[in-house]
């Protein structure tokens, strides 16, 4: 193409396909002040706290942004990846983007991450996309399941990325995948292989998935239904009963009702029941952070054997696994059909 322009143009790149795995966010430190740029962005989104701005604002920046982020820095420190300097979710997502752009090499790929919070940010990654000749963009949200507090709001911010642009490339979000046949085999047999390695017979086998008010669900929010589709569907695939394979909801936060049973009280009560060998995953995540790390692998198994409860295992998300690798390509692979 360089032959066919006239003198003195600008050069203009080969063009390129562009795939950028999208996922929540970290904050860029443990302290106080990387924790709370990173609260106040999450926290400000208007996806996921939907109080009208003048109610919420007053609170978020007087009482919450004062005293949460040293709780959730504390938090966050009993996982941090000391070698890396950084959050697992960050670590953990570039695992996967790695991975994903060796197994797509030579296709005139290009492959990154982004964060809806936080960094490298959504905005930083498409433009540097667009500047390397990516003039067709899939975004990959990796949420299983959908809500419009997480993967609506992860492409709201790569729109508003692309609304800055004035050479716009063509861009395709791929769906929500909580009951494609592939994804439900690949979960299905990391809890067959997870149960498989432990020491004991779980009891019960948790699901456990990031809550949300029961108001969103009541505005039409589809995650509560996808949640139970995708336990459902393991259930099936596994060929477990229905007493061996539970939904509870995680992660609720504030004063308001959110979708129940709760993660934590349905811990607290399960030995009362007879049930003390629990093993439990967290489907609504693509990548453990946090929520998985610190709430559910170590303070549930605090809640549970305070409780009573005698055996505990915390099942890992798919990561950058070889199964789950191998279903982010698939996945991929399907939604640059006509594009490759």
């Amino acid at each position: 193409m360089s032959n066919l322009l006239p003198p003195n143009h600008p050069p203009v790149p080969k063009q390129k396909i562009g795939v950028v795995l999208l996922n929540l966010g970290t904050p860029d430190g443990t302290d106080y002040w990387s924790v709370r740029r990173y609260l106040k962005e999450f926290l400000s989104d208007p996806r996921v706290i939907e109080t009208p701005k003048w109610l919420w604002w007053p609170i978020l920046n007087f009482f919450i942004l004062s005293v949460r982020p040293q709780k959730a820095g504390h938090a966050y420190a009993q996982i941090w990846d000391r070698e890396k300097n950084e959050s697992p979710l960050r670590v953990i997502t570039r695992e996967q983007t790695e991975n994903l752009a060796r197994r797509l090499e030579g296709e005139d790929i290009v492959v990154d991450f982004a964060m809806r919070y936080g960094n490298p940010s959504t905005q930083s990654v498409l433009e540097k996309m667009q500047t390397a000749g990516c003039q067709r963009i899939l975004l990959v949200p990796l949420y299983p399941q959908y809500s419009a507090t997480t993967t609506a709001t992860a492409n709201d911010k790569a729109f508003d990325a692309l609304r800055a642009m004035r050479w716009q490339p063509a861009v395709r979000t791929a769906p929500a995948y909580f009951d494609d046949p592939a994804y439900i085999a690949t979960l299905g047999n990391s809890i067959r292989d997870g149960v498989a390695k432990l020491d004991f017979e779980p009891d019960l086998v948790i699901t456990s998935y990031h809550g949300m008010p029961v108001d969103y669900l009541k505005k039409g929010d589809p995650y509560h239904c996808q949640c139970h589709k995708t336990t459902r569907l393991l259930r099936e695939y596994l060929g477990w009963d229905k007493e061996r394979l539970m939904v509870t909801f995680q992660s609720r936060f504030g004063p308001t009702e959110w979708l129940q049973p709760y993660t934590d009280k349905t811990l607290g009560e399960l030995p009362k029941k007879g049930i003390k060998k629990v093993a439990i995953l967290a489907p609504a995540f693509s990548a453990d952070c946090i929520e998985t790390l610190e709430e559910i692998a170590m303070g549930g198994k605090d809640t549970f054997l305070e409780a009573g409860g005698e055996n505990y295992a915390y099942i890992p998300c798919l990561n950058a696994s070889q199964g789950g690798m191998d279903y982010i390509e698939t996945m991929v692979r399907r939604e640059l059909q006509g594009w490759v």
